[in-house]
């Protein structure tokens, strides 16, 4: 299990495919240890793919503080330093877009270009749904209120004729195994808290590289309209909705060839 050192503390990361250098930035609560993931996908059949769990999750540290967005963001600029990338093309999905926001800002000259999936900047142009707010739900709302949150074109109705449908997004997500984990709970309430505190809408214009803004027209998580006023900010975006939710990129099968096409176009 590879891990590197950065800023002192044990990060978990892994690598595949061959050719350009990616760097995926995960969503909320990912573990790398739940698969399929971004490393199953057709990323890496075109370029060298870098992901990693961030601080708080997975197999990484997961100190008593240092939970921001500004750290996040410096935690990915430190992993291509450990790992000799002098700069890379981000996909950041979700929280990870939030903090492919925040390193391309931060750290410019480290990113090529960003594929920014289903996110928000905070502030005047408006946030992800809070996410946080859910973490005291009971199980029986929880998994049917996240259904709704990912695809708004799940109701009640559909979840009370298809209980199977509640069952599998259970399962899928359930991360009860690492419980046990040293600040395993601390860890995930500091992600929460930093992506609750994300704000770049007045830092935005500072990307100074192409960016692609994609995400579904179902997603009640990062609505189309935060992703629209997303467009309107960032000098190189271009924007593109496809029919899905929040997990656009499994529901429609034009997302990853757009993708695959965006980073290529980068290196031509």
């Amino acid at each position: 299990m590879p891990h590197t050192s950065l800023h002192g503390l044990p990060f978990y990361y892994e690598q595949a495919g061959q050719g350009p250098d990616v760097l995926v930035i995960n969503g909320s609560g990912s573990d790398m240890r739940i698969t399929p993931n971004i490393m199953q996908s057709p990323l890496t059949s075109h370029f060298k793919v870098t992901s990693f769990d961030p601080r708080g999750l997975g197999q990484s540290a997961k100190p008593e503080d240092g939970y921001t967005m500004a750290a996040y963001a410096d935690d990915a600029a430190a992993l291509l330093d450990a790992l000799d990338i002098e700069s890379a093309m981000v996909l950041g999905i979700s929280f990870g877009g939030m903090v492919g926001q925040e390193l391309a800002i931060r750290h410019s000259a480290r990113v090529s270009r960003a594929a920014l999936f289903c996110t928000a900047a905070g502030g005047k142009g408006g946030a992800s749904y809070p996410l946080h707010e859910l973490a005291n739900l009971p199980e029986a709302d929880l998994w049917p209120m996240s259904l709704k949150l990912n695809d708004s074109r799940i109701d009640d109705a559909y979840i009370a004729a298809n209980p199977e449908v509640v069952e599998a997004a259970r399962q899928r997500n359930d991360l009860s195994a690492y419980a046990h984990e040293p600040n395993w709970a601390l860890g995930r309430a500091g992600q929460l808290a930093a992506r609750a505190a994300h704000n770049c809408w007045d830092r935005l214009a500072q990307i100074d590289c192409p960016i692609w803004l994609a995400g579904g027209k179902y997603d009640a998580i990062a609505t189309p309209k935060t992703m629209q006023n997303m467009a309107t900010q960032i000098p190189q975006a271009k924007l593109d909705f496809y029919e899905g939710g929040h997990l656009f990129m499994v529901q429609d099968g034009k997302v990853f060839p757009d993708l695959i096409a965006f980073f290529k176009e980068g290196i031509q």
